[in-house]
């Protein structure tokens, strides 16, 4: 009954340096299958990939697999405790911050 979980498992503690770090929770709604992912910090760039291009692909084949098994399957990567990755909307922010300080003479 598990089979896109068992299918994500097996996946990302192949491309991962942290194996035993991965952990996967499912829940079942009206919307679908929902699989967050948790891994260690050290190895989300691995799981997203380049301009999250293996994160994508993951995706892709989770939808397969769903298909299969009659249900609509999506993941969401955990973002872990302590990460330092700067988003896009943080630093963006930052920089009109700085500017407006700036006029401010």
């Amino acid at each position: 009954m598990e089979k896109d979980k068992d299918f994500l498992e097996f996946l990302v503690k192949s491309i991962v340096d942290n194996p035993d770090d991965v952990k996967i929770e499912r829940k079942v709604d009206e919307m679908g299958v929902l699989l967050e992912l948790h891994v260690n910090q050290k190895d989300m760039g691995q799981v997203v990939g380049r301009q999250g291009a293996t994160a994508k692909a993951i995706r892709s084949l989770l939808r397969i697999v769903g298909v299969k098994n009659n249900s609509r399957v999506n993941l969401k990567i955990v973002e872990p405790e302590g990460s330092t990755r700067v988003r896009r909307e943080d630093s963006m922010g930052s920089d009109v911050d700085k500017a407006v300080a700036d006029l401010n003479l």
